[in-house]
């Protein structure tokens, strides 16, 4: 199984507002590097920060054993504490009985997740991770371009956050 090192980062110029992700890929063995990026008009920086791991895992095309970094603390939660198991296992509810905000953008990294041997590893953001940093540029050069198209789930959650 390859091994990929990813680093992930999300970015929004307002909450909601307009929006940009971005992911740098690497493959260790090779060294052979990607750079993903992309956004949306009016979005959040949690959708963006899903969306970067989304748009990452997705651009694998066979499983991997993946080392993902990310200074998303709601994407790390999501997956290290169990909350994604259990809003699916409860049909996208929380345990406050509100429907799961983003449920759209879960429901794709679900199976994202259960294909690649995915590891966490949280990092601080604006701390000096060189990959962190580019990932940053990347997200925010996205958010702020003129001719973003629509975040349809966003709008379809009537613009929660």
């Amino acid at each position: 199984m390859k091994h990929v090192i990813i680093h992930t980062d999300g970015s929004c110029l307002g909450n909601p507002g307009s929006g940009g992700w971005a992911a740098v890929l690497t493959h260790p063995d090779t060294g052979a590097r990607r750079e993903l990026s992309g956004g949306f008009r009016r979005t959040t920086n949690n959708r963006m920060e899903i969306m970067a791991v989304i748009a990452a895992l997705e651009a694998l095309k066979e499983p991997c054993a993946v080392d993902l970094h990310t200074d998303s603390q709601y994407v790390r939660n999501a997956v290290e504490k169990g909350w994604l198991k259990s809003w699916r296992a409860k049909n996208w509810v929380k345990a406050d009985k509100k429907p799961v905000l983003n449920v759209d953008l879960w429901q794709r990294l679900v199976p994202l997740l259960e294909r690649h041997e995915v590891r966490l590893h949280w990092l601080r953001g604006h701390a000096g991770h060189a990959e962190n940093e580019r990932c940053d540029e990347l997200a925010r050069a996205c958010a702020g371009r003129p001719d973003l198209p629509p975040d349809a789930g966003f709008a379809a959650e009537g613009a929660r956050t």
